[in-house]
């Protein structure tokens, strides 16, 4: 079994968090061998389960307390990683997968758009084939790791077909920025993509034509799968310091935890978070017998999601007055939990892919000749 690592060495921000901080962050990450669990060792990997990357993730957020840092390990494990593991060619996989496994590139995926996040089929970017080359035009917003990473997995439409392109932060006519960034989840660097007759080889071209639909999907399955497991452990680390100050403060005469009011948030914390290991190992357990994950995934998304955020406050009305004060790490925690029921999608469109795959929503198509 893969030992776990003491991440106590990644180093501290100076300041509010910047670009250079958090990459540094990042790379640090790597070297402690969080982008190598789940991956065959013929590219850098352990080779190791899905389970093995659980519990280091959990240590890790548990450690770093970071929502921030959480969402860039995943964007570049999911967003980049894993995606060119199961989609590209020999020669992509020898050349992007052993920097971006290592830590050497970091990367992400550009999906969302100035007017089209989770309904994927209205993205307005677009490739067109000029030649042997392919030609990019579009925006992309809100992209965690876009200011820092050195390559992305680009969603555009070529001939109206959503596909994927390995871009580059240095090929011409790709700009990323800063832009639209978040306040929320601040230990990751989002941003813009902006590509303007960005010209790629045709070797960028990742996956077939086509087959962009079922690449977003598949990444997203993942990202939802796994992207609390970091959270969990931050969790942790949120539930022991609201019993630590339960049993520290006073309030009529007896420990703060003595009353009813307390104790019983205090235990629904618990129930949350363990409730949480439960569909995280689920999830785990899934890819490792090579079973679908499309339910288990938004199902865990979901539930992971709206109980990061309902601990969040529990844990700053337990506090008080203590928990609003500036600079406090649990109020910080309410506005990244905020973030959390948006990113990988949001809780509604969890609700909708839920029912869909139960047959009823938006996947229901009733027989018109059915009275029933």
């Amino acid at each position: 079994m893969t030992k776990i690592p003491d991440f106590s060495s990644i180093p501290a921000y100076a300041g509010p968090p910047n670009d250079a901080q958090i990459k540094a962050r990042l790379r640090t990450v790597a070297e402690l061998g969080v982008f190598r669990h789940a991956l065959p060792q013929y590219f850098g990997g352990f080779g190791d389960d899905f389970t093995a990357l659980v519990k280091s993730h959990r240590r890790l957020g548990e450690t770093c307390r970071d929502p921030g840092l959480m969402l860039a390990v995943n964007a570049h494990l999911w967003g980049s990683i894993f995606p060119i593991l199961l989609y590209g060619s020999q020669a992509q996989k020898a050349q992007f997968l052993p920097p971006l496994i290592s830590g050497q590139w970091l990367g992400g995926h550009a999906i969302t758009e100035p007017s089209c996040g989770s309904d994927v089929q209205a993205m307005t970017t677009h490739a067109a084939l000029l030649g042997d080359s392919y030609v990019l035009n579009g925006e992309k917003r809100y992209i965690t790791n876009a200011p820092v990473a050195d390559c992305l997995v680009v969603y555009a439409k070529l001939t109206g077909k959503i596909c994927a392109f390995l871009v580059s932060r240095n090929d011409d006519g790709c700009r990323v920025s800063d832009e639209a960034a978040l306040a929320a989840c601040r230990g990751s660097a989002t941003g813009s993509v902006i590509l303007q007759d960005c010209r790629l080889d045709a070797d960028r071209l990742l996956g077939k034509i086509g087959a962009g639909t079922q690449m977003i999907q598949k990444a997203l399955e993942y990202e939802r799968a796994f992207v609390f497991a970091g959270i969990a452990g931050i969790m942790d680390w949120q539930l022991t310091e609201v019993v630590r100050y339960s049993r520290e403060r006073r309030s009529g005469g007896v420990h703060l935890g003595k009353h009813q009011a307390i104790s019983h948030r205090i235990a629904e914390m618990k129930l949350r978070l363990d409730t949480i290991a439960l569909w995280l190992n689920e999830c785990a357990r899934l890819c490792d017998a090579g079973q679908r994950l499309t339910l288990a995934s938004a199902q865990t998304k979901l539930y992971a999601a709206e109980a990061f955020l309902q601990s969040s406050l529990d844990a700053v009305q337990i506090m008080g007055a203590a928990g609003l004060e500036s600079g406090s790490a649990l109020a910080e925690l309410v506005q990244d939990a905020m973030a959390g029921r948006l990113f990988s999608g949001s809780s509604e469109v969890q609700k909708n892919l839920i029912a869909a795959l139960l047959g009823t929503g938006d996947a229901y198509k009733a027989n018109p000749l059915s009275h029933s």
